[in-house]
């Protein structure tokens, strides 16, 4: 009983830490050319795809929830980007460690990490288009929203040919980009994460 009160209060720890480390790393969000400025890349979900991998599923999702209500509090969308995020870091990070947590491998936290990203940048289009843009319309008339598209390239017709052209891609390249930097790190972080002697 004492040993699983230690493993689940140093999980909680951890996760605390990790939550930190990501709520920092959302704050240090940028704009980057070929999307609209208002869609920035961070690398938030690092430390929670670490959590996912290391401590399980829920742990991942639990980052996830953490550093948006943390940076919920000093937020410049009100509240709609850290909306997103969420949603697209659950949709991210939960499948990830569930196909890792069933065969334990680097193989598996690849595709798993894979999976996770291309199912963040299909559903980034669900999310966007029925609950996310329609948030931001009540800020950004739809015209304006579809005018920063057209911007790039004007042939874009529609807010849902936008998210398909844009932000689909985008939002796969966000999470691969993660997936690139945590694998050289996993190794080395993930004993000191589980409390496991090296």
């Amino acid at each position: 009983m004492a040993s699983w009160k230690t493993s689940n209060t140093r999980k909680i720890t951890m996760v605390g830490m990790l939550s930190a480390v990501a709520t920092v790393l959302m704050y240090l969000d940028f704009s980057i050319p070929l999307v609209p400025s208002f869609i920035k890349l961070d690398f938030s979900e690092l430390p929670a795809l670490l959590a996912a991998f290391a401590l399980g599923p829920i742990s991942g999702g639990a980052v996830c929830l953490v550093k948006n209500l943390v940076h919920l509090l000093g937020t410049s969308t009100g509240g709609v980007g850290e909306l997103s995020n969420f949603l697209l870091g659950i949709l991210f990070v939960v499948p990830a460690g569930i196909i890792y947590h069933r065969k334990k491998s680097r193989l598996s936290a690849f595709l798993g990490a894979l999976a996770g990203a291309a199912a963040m940048a299909l559903l980034s289009v669900v999310t966007n288009y029925y609950i996310v843009y329609p948030i931001y319309y009540q800020f950004w008339p739809e015209d304006v929203v579809l005018g920063m598209y057209q911007a790039i390239d004007s042939g874009v017709g529609s807010i849902k040919e936008a998210l398909w052209k844009f932000n689909a891609p985008f939002t796969f390249c966000k999470g691969m980009c993660s997936v690139i930097i945590l694998f050289p790190l996993y190794k080395r972080l993930s004993p000191f994460l589980k409390g496991e002697s090296r």
